[in-house]
């Protein structure tokens, strides 16, 4: 029974996570510490197992959803391998620091920092609109461009701005093992001025290599228990597929609306 309740997991967290560039870890890691709260069968699922596993796991949600958005170019490879080299060697100090934090600490810090996102999305409309100015283009910044459904969008932000930022998600991403798609894509509609549209495939491409990265450390840690993680591999990456095929159909404010719910809910879930 364990093993099916972990795919369905996976399936169903992948999915979400796909639509709104999470990566799901936002909804793996809740559900798992929920169900150790109230389920024997889970009473394996320490904070470093649940997050070792949900990073290993968003390897495949990062990659079957990566690869999906790629084929329809929907994914700033590089704006994306930018805020890798900041996020990279950030998930390696975030899997080193979760070693020290215990489980009630754990769960309050993670749901205070989902509702902080929140709060951020809400105040957006009161935020001065970044103006993209093409006579002024800086030599320390990213200037890019895309085409989506027929309207050109663009976007620029400094280098520097970009790999902190990175460096920063990638400490909470290995810390909490939320994949960092919670943070990234707030940070690139909010920081960067670039469309939902994009920012949600560029975090999946992220997420991949980063996954790739802050599991390998935690494998290196012991850990990952194989049994539980291999049964929500194969949901994962089906969900990512899926997810991936609906956010095609969405309007950029739903993508949003739907981030800002998700992380509402499972904010206050874990503080309470």
């Amino acid at each position: 029974m364990v093993f099916l309740i972990m795919f369905m997991i996976g399936v169903t967290t992948a999915f979400i996570g796909s639509i709104a560039g999470l990566g799901g870890g936002v909804i793996f890691v809740p559900t798992m510490l929920f169900l150790a709260q109230v389920s024997s069968e889970f009473s394996w699922a320490t904070p470093q197992n649940i997050v070792g596993i949900s990073l290993v796991v968003m390897v495949f949600t990062g990659l079957s959803s990566a690869l999906a958005f790629m084929r329809r170019k929907r994914v700033d490879i590089v704006s994306g391998s930018l805020f890798l080299a900041g996020n990279l060697p950030g998930a390696l100090l975030g899997v080193y620091l979760n070693q020290y934090i215990q489980s009630g600490l754990f769960e309050l810090l993670l749901g205070f920092l989902m509702l902080v996102i929140v709060g951020l999305f809400f105040i957006k409309k009161y935020l001065p609109q970044r103006q993209y100015d093409e006579n002024h283009e800086k030599k320390t910044h990213i200037h890019r461009k895309f085409l989506i459904a027929g309207y050109e969008v663009k976007y620029s932000f400094s280098v520097i701005v970009g790999v902190l930022i990175g460096f920063t998600v990638g400490m909470l991403s290995g810390l909490f093992g939320i994949g960092g798609g919670s943070l990234m894509v707030p940070a690139m509609i909010l920081l960067f001025g670039m469309p939902a549209h994009i920012a949600a495939p560029t975090s999946m491409f992220m997420i991949f290599f980063s996954s790739l990265l802050s599991s390998t450390a935690h494998i290196v840690s012991g850990h990952i228990i194989w049994t539980y993680a291999l049964a929500a591999i194969p949901g994962s990456y089906l969900g990512g597929v899926l997810g991936a095929r609906v956010n095609q159909h969405l309007r950029s404010e739903t993508i949003e609306w739907i981030l800002r719910i998700i992380m509402t809910i499972v904010g206050i879930r874990l503080i309470i």
